[in-house]
């Protein structure tokens, strides 16, 4: 297994990343069609296509997913998508041509180093082209590349955020995988120890303030930093689910938001979480303990993107700022 998202049968995943610009999408395959629900739970989400996802819509299947940095102006990254599965006729069938179904959520990674550059069509595309059932590359990369965490007193004091991916194999055949990009106001928390991983980063430049300390002594207010943040997660499985059951499946993927990320689901935070079910096992699980392994791969998978995280912009990686802390020790 890759533990990743791709461990699932019928899903590949390609990255866009522009480093020079701090920004970069995630495209998500599903190039058979899968059955897809979402779940938004955040006040400041950007996205589109999100309704054909919803129970009672016309359209049964999706065909890919965007994550994008960009703000708004990244949405035009599922244009390309959309372009290349076209040219491989692939998509929703209409008399004699496709119209693929590409649903994509943003976040906000504007400024780190610059507004200017977005993803665009041409880098959906590209991220397309480098699509692979293969290993995940984790951290700043895709839609990842300028994320950053831990901002509850602002951006000159927060940590690098970053993609991320996990997976677990229930039973004989049946298979859960997520892939996050984090870019959330809120602390990163390791569930299984309770350990703070990511923090605002404390003046003397050792160790991180608790972000949930700050906000209910006052000491500390999310409007100032309204509609900047989010996380962005899709969930994949390889069983049959209607759309409903997507749709819980995504419901059951933001517990894992708010076991890792606290606090979760701010007005100033877009958390989405898209499900996808691609059908190939004919296995039945319960839907509770898929759920469950949607919670669990969501929650490991925020913790891995942070880990893995390298510093950009100035703002350094959890890992580089235990280094700097270790070295001013040691002075």
């Amino acid at each position: 297994m890759n533990h990743a998202i791709t461990d699932v049968p019928g899903i590949r995943l390609g990255h866009y990343t522009d480093l020079e610009h701090a920004t970069g999408c995630t495209v998500v395959l599903c190039e058979g069609g899968a059955v897809g629900g979402v779940d938004v739970r955040g006040s400041s989400s950007g996205t589109r296509e999100t309704e054909v996802l919803r129970p009672g819509a016309t359209v049964a299947y999706v065909h890919g997913i965007v994550l994008s940095g960009g703000s708004a102006y990244g949405l035009d990254s599922a244009g390309g998508v959309m372009r290349y599965l076209e040219e491989r006729s692939v998509g929703y069938r209409i008399r004699d041509f496709v119209v693929p179904i590409v649903p994509a959520a943003i976040l906000f990674d504007l400024g780190l180093i610059t507004h200017k550059v977005r993803p665009d069509a041409a880098a959906g595309y590209r991220a397309c082209q480098a699509a692979s059932d293969g290993p995940v590359e984790e951290g700043s990369v895709g839609a990842g590349t300028g994320a950053t965490v831990a901002k509850i007193l602002g951006p000159t004091r927060a940590v690098k955020g970053g993609l991320g991916t996990a997976s677990v194999r229930l039973g004989e055949g049946v298979v859960v995988g997520a892939v996050v990009a984090v870019n959330a106001i809120g602390d990163i928390v390791d569930p299984e120890t309770g350990r703070t991983v990511a923090g605002p980063r404390r003046e003397d430049g050792r160790g991180f303030h608790d972000g949930r300390e700050l906000l209910l002594s006052g000491k500390a207010t999310l409007p100032t930093l309204a509609r900047t943040s989010t996380t962005l997660v899709v969930v994949a499985c390889n069983a049959k689910l209607t759309k409903e059951e997507a749709t819980k499946l995504a419901q059951q993927g933001q517990n894992g938001v708010a076991l890792a990320v606290r606090p979760a689901h701010t007005t100033g935070d877009g958390d989405v979480v898209f499900a996808l079910a691609t059908g190939q096992t004919d296995e039945r699980l319960p839907l509770g303990q898929l759920g469950l392994a949607a919670t669990t791969v969501v929650a490991r998978a925020i913790l891995r993107a942070v880990l893995a995280a390298k510093g950009l912009g100035g703002i350094p990686s959890v890992t580089e700022y235990a280094a700097a802390a270790g070295k001013q020790s040691a002075s």
